[in-house]
């Protein structure tokens, strides 16, 4: 999910709000190299679930993306639950995409697992490269997972495309991937991805 700290139109409070309404269990917030969005929505889960301590309150993980260049394809990488104080992601979180040696795809999944997190190949339909190619590049470098639930049509209210998450699916058991979901919500709805 994205927020209005990167390239999202929901502020990381009014996010929280719906998460809370729609009845979510866990997110992460994986605002373009920030983690500004997630500081706010942190800060404001926290703030409601002190208020409100019997409330069942999602569980929010840390999260980023980061733009990567894979063997001359740019990428964009998801970190999941890292610890967000680590020095191996301070240029990764400095609201621009990072360049030169620190944009290299090998480089970004060793940070984000010098801090703790989970290193995942988001969307990988949607570049210029077939999937295939980019899912066993990516696995070469140490990558733990492709975000397979997608929903590239832009459904709504929000599904996962059948045809590529059966293809990702398929990629990422012959790679001993995980797979993850990603919603990559930009729009004022988290049920719609823009």
């Amino acid at each position: 999910m994205h927020t209005n700290v990167s390239d999202g139109k929901l502020c990381p409070l009014e996010l929280v709000d719906q998460a809370i309404d729609i009845g979510l269990k866990g997110i992460a917030i994986t605002d373009h190299h920030s983690l500004g969005g997630y500081q706010q929505a942190e800060s404001y889960r926290n703030q409601i679930q002190t208020a409100n301590p019997d409330q069942e309150i999602f569980n929010l993980w840390t999260g980023i993306e980061i733009t990567s260049n894979l063997k001359g394809t740019d990428v964009h990488i998801l970190g999941y639950a890292f610890d967000a104080t680590h020095a191996a992601l301070e240029p990764y979180i400095q609201s621009v995409s990072p360049e030169g040696q620190d944009a290299n795809a090998q480089k970004v999944i060793a940070s984000i697992h010098q801090a703790g997190g989970l290193a995942i190949l988001a969307h990988p339909f949607r570049y210029r490269r077939p999937a295939r190619e980019l899912v066993l590049l990516a696995a070469e470098m140490g990558i733990d997972g492709i975000e397979a639930y997608y929903a590239y049509g832009n459904s709504y209210p929000w599904k996962p495309s059948p045809n590529q998450t059966e293809e990702a699916l398929e990629l990422a058991f012959k790679n001993g991937l995980y797979t993850t979901c990603g919603t990559d919500t930009h729009g004022l709805n988290l049920l719609k991805r823009i």
